[in-house]
């Protein structure tokens, strides 16, 4: 009789159990119907994981798609609506004339718990996001951003990166990750450390290691369902690496801080730390100051991190693009040479007269499309947008695929092709579509150095390297790996002297 009523009771939890998730199921379909009646037109999502399991199977076909939702869609990433903005109009509604209440940041909890609401590009939107961001804009200024200063270290750091691609020359094929991210590194890292490294360096290449596996875990499956479930911060996962990766970076950034500390001199202000040190000094009295420790390491990281990464990738996508298209690759190179010769490291005025190769590198910028769905913006305030309400901690993101992609401000939108950006008479043209650094007040406050280097990098490379796949290599898949960052697949490449092959 005892072992019935235990098995009675076993029952009896297995269907209050079954009843349960059928409740919880039902009532999460009615919250989720009740809340895309209110949200504009968008794919079908899953109960609890949203449109999550479509878009990480296939992240540029799924993303592509929403144009055809119109200039306005919901996507759930999770149980969450986001409002994706397909078009260049509605993008500029919002993040320019409304700026103020479209500027806000969500909180991704795989990000927070390193940046604690800190630092610049993840804080939220308010009086400790401007000091941060206006304080490291004037900074970067004063140390030669958009300046010959900055043009000059950029050339140098040129030169390196050359003589480092040309002893692989006779060893055949070589990915060129490394080399790529450990010169773009030495430019941000001359302006907030006021030193470079060398590209032999383990400890440095270890730190560009780190920034390359958290951008890939952050954006990964793993990093998403940690999104969804913070609960499972308390257990082993790639999560926990993402965060000792995080320690590692800031723990090299408080050594850093520590040096300059222990030789710090205000009337020779070396960097952007020693800026921050008096800074920090001097509105040590105010009530409303934010420059503290924490803010300090982890703006420094944000530039660090934000400066190295995106810049590297685009780098990597040139010289696939450059691969694939050797006419192009050919095109350019004859026109710096014709211009600048074999010797002259090339300058920011140069663009004026290399037409052609400013037009490449814009062009690569557009296809290779590193952030295809921008940053997430969070509204401030309640609002409303062409008719729909968006109530305050709604998020948007701009759909930067389609606006890049659209065919009504693009004459060749899906293959890559310079002409792109050169008019009739074959001078350099602007797009107003051409949006890789974002817009309105949380555009990348690194895009004057990002220029920079993608023109002055790129163009030393073409005027004294030749770029070919290796014979009988098998094309990467051009969509790439989407995490943060669209990466392309590890690939690899020979490079020759033009010096000695020309």
């Amino acid at each position: 009789m005892g072992s019935v009523l235990i098995y009675l009771d076993w029952i009896s939890m297995g269907l209050a159990l079954v009843v349960g998730v059928l409740s919880l199921l039902l009532l999460e379909i009615f919250r989720l119907n009740s809340s895309r009646s209110h949200s504009p037109p968008g794919p079908k999502p899953l109960p609890f994981v949203g449109n999550l399991p479509q878009l990480l199977k296939d992240p540029m076909t799924y993303i592509r798609s929403l144009t055809k939702y119109g200039e306005m869609c919901s996507i759930y990433l999770g149980r969450k609506p986001t409002i994706v903005l397909n078009k260049l109009q509605i993008a500029k509604e919002a993040f320019v004339q409304n700026g103020a209440v479209f500027s806000g940041r969500p909180i991704v909890p795989i990000i927070h718990r390193i940046t604690q609401g800190k630092g610049i590009v993840m804080a939220t939107y308010g009086n400790p996001w401007r000091q941060q961001r206006r304080f490291a804009l004037h900074t970067l200024r004063d140390f030669g951003l958009g300046k010959k200063t900055v043009e000059e270290r950029v050339a140098e750091e040129a030169r390196y990166l050359i003589k480092e691609m040309l002893k692989h020359e006779g060893r055949g094929l070589f990915y060129p990750i490394h080399p790529i991210m450990n010169a773009v590194a030495n430019i941000i890292c001359s302006i907030i450390l006021g030193d470079r490294f060398e590209y032999d360096d383990k400890r440095f290449a270890r730190l560009l290691n780190i920034l390359n596996e958290n951008i890939r875990l952050a954006g990964s499956p793993a990093g998403q369902i940690f999104n969804l479930l913070p609960i499972l911060e308390y257990f082993p996962g790639p999560h926990q690496k993402v965060w000792q990766n995080g320690t590692s970076l800031k723990e090299f950034i408080i050594a850093a801080v520590e040096e300059h500390r222990k030789t710090l001199d205000t009337g020779n202000i070396r960097d952007f730390i020693d800026a921050y040190l008096v800074e920090m000094d001097k509105q040590g009295s105010k009530e409303d100051s934010t420059f503290d420790e924490d803010n300090l390491t982890t703006s420094t990281s944000d530039l660090f991190v934000a400066g190295t990464d995106t810049t590297a990738t685009t780098l990597r996508w040139g010289i696939i693009h450059m691969m694939e298209h050797p006419d192009v690759q050919e095109r350019c190179h004859e026109e710096i040479v014709q211009f600048l010769g074999f010797d002259r490291s090339p300058c920011m005025d140069d663009r004026t007269q290399l037409l052609y190769t400013h037009a490449t590198v814009h062009e690569i910028q557009r296809y290779a499309n590193i952030i295809p769905f921008g940053v997430v913006h969070q509204t401030t305030e309640p609002t409303n947008l062409r008719g729909c309400h968006l109530p305050k901690g709604t998020d948007l993101t701009m759909n930067l695929t389609a606006i890049l992609t659209d065919r009504e401000h693009w004459k060749h939108p899906d293959t890559f092709n310079p002409e792109n950006f050169l008019d009739e008479k074959g001078q350099f043209c602007k797009n107003d579509s051409f949006l890789p650094f974002s817009l309105g007040p949380r555009v990348c406050l690194g895009e004057s150095l990002a220029k920079t280097e993608l023109f002055i990098f790129f163009t030393s490379l073409l005027q004294r390297l030749r770029f070919s796949w290796p014979s009988g290599a098998p094309r990467p898949n051009m969509d790439g790996v989407m995490a943060v960052i669209r990466s392309p697949f590890p690939f690899n490449t020979v490079c020759h002297s033009r010096e000695t092959t020309s």
